[in-house]
């Protein structure tokens, strides 16, 4: 028996709900997961108009790239869809500029790079001053100025500028929004190596909106992305293999860049990937570690791994049996939408004693009382 969930991928909001594979399920198909974000500052593509292709699912926050030699700035919360990447310093001599960013002194980083943008001319430097008047650090928040400086990056040759740019020209920000502006910097910064770039190019030649359709196209970007090491490109090239989207159908292909896509945190590939280790699908079977992948995703609060960690624990699945526990996940998950009334009926025959249990420790949980 076997629990199966469709490896689907919506990315930003548009991309086609992937078919089931034919085996026996244990459990039945979650519902779709939960959308992707993209990385900061990045706007959510509009839906596909042809509602027959697949849809895949992308994808949450990129990570801030960072110089080989330097380690990458602590992440800041920060709302969606306002904060840029760091620009990525490569310059030894700007390291005093990316280094006073990566201690929060923002000031200083502001000083040193406005020295280093006007006198030198460096379009990192550039970069960077975009970075902090885009998210208002060290200095008060400006788009417009942002933008500017993005620009005058970008120009300059600087890929990350490019990117933060066309991101900006996408979600109109610092500007009127164009596309065909946006399109172009996200081609040239592609062209140069950065993956973000690739990656949401890749979304705008799949959604068929802002560009013709072309998923082989977006197949080629999703796999220059994924190669370079970008987790939510290693998770929607998954899914194109495992559909036989713009690709040849491989499913161990699909699994292996699963396991990557799981391995670099993205959550969403850590639910599908402990799927295939629970059923042993383009992977050797390991319900074990499993069942600690769907652990790990539940405690970042995926609502299908919360369901599907519920399941095995109420039915002592690769898992000594502990229902207290099992029907607290599945609480916790239907809170957030994730409803399963094969466990209503678990919950409903628990003894009063062991409900409050359960209850308790879902709002425990939850934070509530």
């Amino acid at each position: 028996m076997k629990i199966l969930r469709p490896l689907s991928i919506v990315v930003s909001l548009l991309m086609l709900p992937a078919g089931g594979m034919a085996q026996t399920q244990l459990l039945p198909p979650p519902g779709a997961p939960r959308p992707l974000l993209p990385p900061p500052g990045m706007p959510t593509p509009v839906a596909p108009a042809k509602k027959e292709t697949p849809k895949p699912k992308p994808p949450v926050a990129a990570k801030k790239p960072a110089p080989a030699a330097t380690p990458k700035p602590a992440a800041t919360p920060a709302p969606t869809a306002t904060v840029t990447p760091a620009p990525v310093f490569e310059d030894p001599n700007v390291d005093l500029v990316y280094g006073a960013y990566q201690r929060g002194q923002y000031k200083t980083a502001f000083d040193l790079a406005t020295n280093r943008a006007q006198f030198n001319g460096d379009p990192k430097a550039m970069t960077m001053l975009g970075e902090l008047y885009a998210n208002g650090l060290g200095v008060k928040r400006d788009y417009a100025k942002a933008a500017e400086w993005y620009r005058r990056a970008g120009d300059g040759g600087d890929r990350e500028g490019m990117f933060a740019l066309a991101m900006f020209r996408l979600a109109g920000r610092g500007g009127p929004v164009n596309r065909e502006e946006a399109v172009k910097l996200l081609a040239s910064a592609a062209k140069l190596g950065n993956p973000k770039a690739a990656y949401n190019l890749a979304l705008l030649y799949l959604d068929g909106q802002t560009l013709p359709q072309d998923v082989k196209r977006s197949a080629e970007l999703l796999r220059a992305a994924a190669d370079a090491g970008n987790p939510e490109a290693q998770y929607a090239l998954a899914t194109f293999y495992k559909e036989g989207t713009g690709v040849p159908k491989d499913i161990d292909k699909a699994v292996r860049l699963l396991q990557a896509a799981s391995l670099a945190g993205n959550v969403d590939a850590e639910v599908e990937y402990a799927i295939a280790l629970f059923n042993g699908t383009g992977t050797p079977k390991n319900e074990a570690a499993a069942v600690a992948l769907l652990s790990k995703a539940a405690r970042q609060n995926s609502a299908i791994a919360q369901n599907r960690l519920a399941r095995v624990l109420v039915n002592g699945q690769g898992v000594a049996m502990d229902k207290i526990e099992g029907l607290k996940w599945h609480i916790v998950a239907k809170t957030a939408g994730k409803g399963d009334p094969a466990l209503d009926e678990a919950m409903a025959a628990l003894s009063p004693e062991d409900r409050s249990k359960a209850q308790d420790a879902a709002r425990k949980w939850l934070g509530t009382k």
